[in-house]
C-alpha cells in the first residue's frame, strides 16, 4: 500500500477542506492536522460514503454478505472503530476486505490511519483486529497471526482454529443460477438454510464435477450465518476432515478434535467420496455423524455420486447418508449455461462499463462448451481477459480463436457416432435402426432423442446431423429437437431417459 508523505496536504489531494471532513486546521509549523470533535451525523455520512465506494468496487454480493452487516461506532484520532456481528465475520473482513476498507476511508477522510475492527460483545474470542497504514503487510497478516494462536482446537470457547475451510463470498444463493438440472437441489438447500430445525437430515447433494455442489454448500453456510449468527456452522472437505483426524491421532490428542466437531450446530462435509477405503477416518466420521443426528444438529454432505454408488465406503455409512434427502444435480442444459453466462457477463460489464459482449458470443459459448459450469465460466473469463489485454472486440470468431483448445477437447469427448451407439444400447434397438427409414415408434423415438442430444452436445450443424442419421434433411432434425423438447416438459419418463443418456455421454 502506498504511504502518504507526512508533508502532503491530504485535503488538497482529495479535493476536500479539513472543515468539511470534521478536522481542525493544521497546527502551526507542523504540516499535520489534528482531529476535531466529529459529530455522529458526520461519522454516519463518512461511513455511508465508504460503503458506497466499496459497493461499487467490490460488487453487490460482497456488500450483501459482509459490508451491510458492519457498523461504524466512531472516530478516535486517526482510528476508525468498526463492528462486525460475529468473530468469524470480523476475521474474514479483516483478512479479505481490510486493505480495501482502509483505502476507501483514506479517500473519504485523509486523516484515517488505522481501523479497529471489533466483534460484538456476544462473539467469543479476541475482540478486535487492528489494521494500520503504518505497515502495509498488517492488513494481510492480521488474521493469520490470530489464527496461529487458535491452532489448538478448543470447543469450550468456540475457537475452531484451522479445522474449517473458509467460505467463498461469491457462492451465495443470489449468485446461483437455477435451472431444471439443479432446481430440486437448490430448493432443498434453501429449505435447510431457512429452517430452525433440520427439515431432513442429512441433506446429501451429489453430481458431477463443476455442477454447483460446493456453491450450494457455501450458500447454505452464508445464509445460516447471516440469519442466525449465534449458530456454529463448520464447513470442511472430507480430505481436511481426514487430515485433521490423522494429525490428532499423531499428536495423541483426539478429544479436542471430537468435541469440536460434535459441538457445532451445522456440519458440512464436501466430497465425502475421498474417505473411501480409509478405515479409521470412516470410523470417526460414523461416530460424529451419529452424535450430531442424535442431538438434532444439521448435516450437509456432498459427493460425486449417490450414496449407494460410493466405492470403498462402509455399508453402515452409505445407509445413513441416504437417511435424509438425496438431491441429484444433473449436467447443465443449454438454457442454464446461457443463464450463467449472462449473469457473469453482467458482472463483468459493471466492473468494466466499456466492455461489450454480444448475445451471440454467449450463445456460442453455451452451445459449444457443455461439460460443466466451471468450464463455461472459465471460457468467458478467458475471452474477456484476452479482449481487454489485447484490446480486441469480443466476437464469435475471436472466442473461437481464443478457446480452440477447449473446443477441440469438447468435440473429442462426444461425437454423433458415440451418441447413436449409446442411445441404441440404452433403448435396446439395433444401431442400424438409427440410420434406417423405419418409422415405428419404438425406433423413431430413440432416433429423435439421439438427434436432440447431437444438437445439444456437439458442435455439428443441423445438415451435418441429418446426414449422419441416414442422409435426412435438416428440417427432420429440427422437428426431432422440438418434439423432444416438448415431450420433456410433459413426459417425466422420457425426460429421465434423456438426462440419464446425457450423463452417460458426459461422464
Amino acid at each position: 500500500m502506498t504511504k502518504r508523505n507526512p508533508g502532503t496536504d491530504v485535503f488538497t489531494e482529495l479535493g476536500h477542506t479539513p472543515a468539511q471532513l470534521g478536522f481542525s486546521e493544521p497546527a502551526h509549523g507542523t504540516g499535520r492536522t489534528f482531529p476535531a470533535e466529529v459529530s455522529t451525523s458526520e461519522i454516519s455520512r463518512q461511513w455511508t460514503q465508504v460503503v458506497t465506494l466499496l459497493r461499487k468496487e467490490l460488487g453487490e454480493s460482497t456488500y450483501q454478505n459482509w459490508l451491510c452487516l458492519m457498523g461504524c461506532e466512531g472516530i478516535d484520532g486517526g482510528c476508525v472503530q468498526l463492528t462486525a456481528p460475529s468473530r468469524f465475520k470480523r476475521d474474514w473482513i479483516s483478512s479479505h476486505l481490510g486493505e480495501a476498507l482502509l483505502k476507501a476511508w483514506g479517500a473519504v477522510n485523509g486523516q484515517v490511519l488505522r481501523l479497529d475492527l471489533r466483534a460484538k460483545e456476544n462473539a467469543p474470542g479476541p475482540s478486535s483486529s487492528n489494521i494500520s497504514t503504518n505497515d502495509a503487510v498488517t492488513v494481510a497478516s492480521a488474521l493469520p497471526a490470530q489464527m496461529r494462536a487458535e491452532n489448538q482446537i478448543d470447543p469450550r470457547n468456540g475457537q475452531y482454529g484451522r479445522l474449517g475451510a473458509p467460505l467463498d463470498p461469491r457462492f451465495t444463493f443470489e449468485d446461483f443460477v437455477v435451472g431444471k438440472s439443479n432446481e430440486f437441489a437448490h430448493a432443498a438447500a434453501r429449505r435447510v438454510a431457512d429452517s430452525d430445525n433440520p427439515p431432513f437430515n442429512p441433506l446429501f447433494l451429489h453430481g458431477g464435477v463443476g455442477l454447483g455442489k460446493t456453491h450450494l454448500m457455501h450458500a447454505i453456510a452464508h445464509a445460516i450465518r447471516a440469519q442466525h449468527p449465534e449458530r456454529t456452522v463448520l464447513y470442511l472437505s472430507a480430505e481436511k476432515f481426514m487430515y485433521q483426524f490423522i494429525k490428532a491421532l499423531r499428536d495423541k490428542d483426539t478429544m479436542p478434535f471430537k468435541e469440536a466437531l460434535r459441538s457445532v450446530d451445522v456440519l458440512m462435509v464436501d466430497d465425502v467420496q475421498f474417505i473411501g477405503g480409509k478405515g479409521s477416518t470412516q470410523e470417526e466420521f460414523f461416530h460424529t455423524f451419529n452424535a450430531l443426528i442424535d442431538h438434532q444438529k444439521q448435516l450437509v454432505i456432498s459427493a460425486d455420486r449417490s450414496p449407494s454408488d460410493l466405492d470403498g465406503i462402509e455399508e453402515r455409512i452409505r445407509s445413513r447418508l441416504g437417511w435424509g434427502l438425496v438431491a441429484d444435480i444433473h449436467p447443465t442444459d443449454y438454457e442454464l449455461r446461457l443463464g450463467i453466462l449472462q449473469g457473469k457477463a453482467e458482472i463483468a460489464r459493471r466492473q468494466m462499463p466499456d466492455l461489450q459482449i454480444a448475445e451471440a458470443v454467449l450463445e456460442f459459448l453455451a452451445h459449444r462448451i457443455s461439460s460443466n459450469v466451471r468450464d463455461v465460466e472459465g471460457a468467458l473469463t478467458r475471452v474477456v481477459a484476452f479482449a481487454t489485454l489485447v484490446r480486441r472486440p469480443i466476437t464469435v470468431d475471436m472466442a473461437r480463436e481464443v478457446l480452440q483448445d477447449l473446443l477441440r477437447a469438447s468435440e473429442r469427448r462426444i461425437t454423433i457416432d458415440e451418441i447413436q451407439r449409446k442411445a441404441a444400447e440404452y433403448f435396446n434397438i439395433r444401431l442400424a435402426d438409427m440410420l434406417s427409414a423405419r418409422r415405428a415408434r419404438a425406433v423413431a423415438r430413440p432416433r429423435q432423442v439421439a438427434m436432440y442430444l447431437a444438437k445439444q452436445l456437439t458442435a455439428r450443424s443441423l445438415p451435418e446431423i441429418g446426414r449422419k442419421f441416414g442422409g435426412r434433411d435438416h428440417t427432420t432434425v429440427i422437428h426431432a429437437v422440438r418434439r423432444i423438447e416438448q415431450l420433456r416438459e410433459s413426459d417425466n419418463a422420457l425426460n429421465e431417459d434423456v438426462e440419464k443418456l446425457q450423463r452417460l455421454l458426459q461422464g
